[in-house]
């Protein structure tokens, strides 16, 4: 249940980016990177683990090295993730993106971490489980195309994607299903650092905060760095101090709680499954949040007067994506 929440917080958090208005996606984006990336982990790891200097004190230099490198390439993935959100809409970014972060991240901790016998039937469950989501993100994928091309027919439809950009945003969002798969590669090879918190009198739900909090401090380096080259390029920093915005300010810290709240409840939930549980918690989280982005999609008007082809698409899509998601799952039996 703590993995299906997070799942829905993971699918929901970039919603609120639609509706803040007068800003441009660098104001919007940094608010959500200073929030979701610093300002939200460590205040819930200084509220949650009672020793959380000599945490860091008491894990080894490995361990601390790889966590911060794979923090670096979850940042430039997530980096890569917005921008590419921004090009061809929720929907589309959404499955792209998480359809390859699913596979990633679910095979590598299955292989290397919990040693699952992909020739035993849980492995087999599992391994079909991601194929089938795979095939059910390609759907998505091939439905959002099908968007683009109806949206870029009509000169009066304002949301429509110039076409020009939307190869660029498909390239965006293929590197970012790549590197985003490094965050669920830090937790799952970080198992150090949570049993040396539970060590120091952590409670076992708040166990993983310490990680995600020091895995987050590279992505915020990456999105902010980027965010503020563009705030000065752009000449847009002005726009934090238009009247009328301050409602952004409580979406972009929106963003940042329910990403980390995501990511919080995915690490508690992961640690009661065990040690296979990065592989499948992983899988059941990456499906969810494609179906309800996609759901929020629809809501939000992207998939308006695109016709039925196309929703007929993204319903089998949706689909065969939660069936992939009872397949995973009873991988866990």
């Amino acid at each position: 249940m703590l993995i299906l929440i997070a799942g829905f917080l993971q699918g929901t958090f970039m919603l609120p980016i639609k509706y803040a208005r007068r800003w441009e996606w660098e104001n919007t984006w940094l608010g959500f990177s200073i929030s979701g990336y610093v300002g939200f982990p460590w205040l819930v790891a200084l509220l949650t683990v009672p020793h959380l200097p000599e945490v860091f004190v008491n894990t080894s230099n490995t361990t601390l090295a790889w966590t911060f490198l794979w923090g670096l390439g979850w940042g430039l993935g997530g980096l890569l993730f917005g921008l590419g959100v921004n090009y061809v809409g929720l929907a589309l970014g959404f499955a792209i993106v998480i359809g390859l972060t699913a596979a990633i991240g679910t095979l590598i901790p299955l292989l290397l971490v919990s040693h699952v016998d992909l020739a035993s039937v849980q492995g087999t469950l599992i391994v079909a489980g991601v194929v089938v989501a795979l095939f059910g993100i390609v759907l998505c994928s091939w439905a959002g195309k099908l968007r683009e091309n109806v949206l870029a027919k009509n000169q009066n439809t304002s949301d429509a994607p110039p076409r020009r950009s939307f190869g660029l945003g498909l390239l965006l969002c293929v590197l970012s299903g790549v590197l985003c798969p490094c965050g669920n590669l830090g937790f799952a090879f970080g198992s150090e650092m949570r049993a040396v918190a539970a060590k120091w009198g952590t409670a076992a739900q708040y166990a993983s905060t310490p990680l995600w909090a020091l895995l987050a401090l590279p992505p915020f380096v990456c999105n902010g760095v980027f965010c503020v080259y563009l705030l000065l390029r752009k000449q847009t920093l002005t726009r934090f101090l238009l009247p009328g915005t301050r409602r952004n300010f409580l979406l972009a810290a929106s963003m940042g709680a329910m990403w980390l709240g995501g990511m919080i409840l995915y690490g508690t939930g992961a640690n009661m499954l065990g040690a296979i549980g990065s592989s499948i918690g992983w899988a059941i989280v990456m499906s969810l949040m494609v179906l309800v982005a996609n759901l929020w999609g629809l809501l939000a008007g992207e998939w308006r007067g695109v016709g039925s082809r196309a929703l007929r698409m993204m319903s089998a899509g949706l689909a065969i994506l939660v069936a992939a998601m009872f397949m995973v799952g009873l991988g866990i039996r």
